[in-house]
């Protein structure tokens, strides 16, 4: 019995790399958006794979997930099991609303994937193509309004560059800003708003349903499996792709964050993250180390250039 049980013992710490650490994941957004989505494909992997212990994802939403990286960075500091998702639109919402805390209080681990922009309308809108949400909003462009996520951020930004490609005052774009993915689905598929901005990911199911209509996506050249054309092909030059990334506490030693860069490489070279990408429809953007660092300080510098021009940071 005391050998069988012994037996056991050993076959349970196998099972686990040594040390295994537990997470606990910030996601700054509500349920159903796209950092709630990266947060928990993240908490499947490194749990599924035993590559860390337990992982707990807490939502904490608001102001472009500023306030749950103001939270993040004040209640862990030297933690080295908490983690925060963040991203593209973090930066944005950072500037525009002169958040006292920013990227450089956290620890940023990695970049991890990158989604481009998908505008829709809903099914039964008079507007079939770009071409149309063009003209309408050259019309009056106070009358398109746009549904996306927070203020200053991916799909803010995307909107106004539309405008600004089509030669209308970005500052006279309409808008509206929700905090989660849920919640701004839900206003466009309810007809509230003209069209709606956001990953595609997050439209994906609708799209191909048919209650909403994928009148363009924000990548350079179309691609596979995604039934829908270019903001170039209209005759706006707009490229923008939303990247996702995570980031640790700040105050770790340089041990902590090696150990914590171990775990995201494996998980990022595992099968199961690969077909998570695949699944969702995200490109493989990994980046880490002083190499991200210094990515991240020039995207840094290139939104708050983007938010000066479209008047959303002065």
């Amino acid at each position: 019995m005391k050998h069988f049980f012994l037996a056991s013992l050993i076959a349970g710490a196998m099972a686990l790399p040594a040390f295994a650490a537990d997470y606990t994941i910030i996601a700054p957004a509500g349920p159903g958006g796209g950092w709630d989505q990266t947060a928990r494909s993240i908490q499947t992997v490194l749990q599924d794979e035993k590559i860390a212990g337990s992982v707990q994802v807490t939502n904490v939403p608001g102001a472009g997930g500023t306030i749950g990286l103001a939270q993040f960075a004040s209640q862990n500091s030297g933690n080295p099991n908490a983690l925060i998702v963040g991203g593209y639109v973090m930066v944005g919402a950072i500037l525009t609303n002169q958040s006292p805390v920013s990227l450089k209080d956290v620890t940023p681990i990695a970049r991890l994937t990158g989604e481009y922009e998908a505008i829709v309308v809903p099914a039964a809108s008079p507007i079939q193509n770009m071409e149309d949400l063009i003209k309408a909003l050259k019309a009056d462009p106070g009358a398109v309004s746009w549904a996306g996520g927070s203020a200053g951020g991916t799909d803010h930004i995307t909107a106004g560059l539309i405008a600004k490609a089509a030669g209308v005052d970005p500052t006279k774009i309409n808008y509206v800003a929700y905090a989660g993915g849920g919640e701004a689905l839900a206003a466009i598929l309810g007809n509230q708003v003209t069209a709606g901005i956001s990953g595609y990911g997050e439209f994906e199911g609708q799209v191909k349903a048919g209650t909403l209509r994928l009148i363009a996506i924000s990548s350079d050249a179309r691609i596979e499996g995604v039934d829908g054309p270019t903001i170039k092909e209209s005759g706006l030059d707009v490229v923008v792709q939303n990247w996702r990334m995570i980031a640790a506490a700040p105050g770790l030693s340089a041990e902590q964050v090696t150990a914590i860069n171990g775990d995201i490489e494996k998980m990022v070279k595992s099968a199961a993250w690969q077909d998570i990408l695949k699944t969702k429809g995200w490109q493989d953007t990994y980046l880490a180390g002083d190499a991200f660092k210094a990515q991240l300080d020039k995207d840094v510098a290139a939104t708050e250039s983007i938010l000066k021009d479209i008047g959303l940071v002065k």
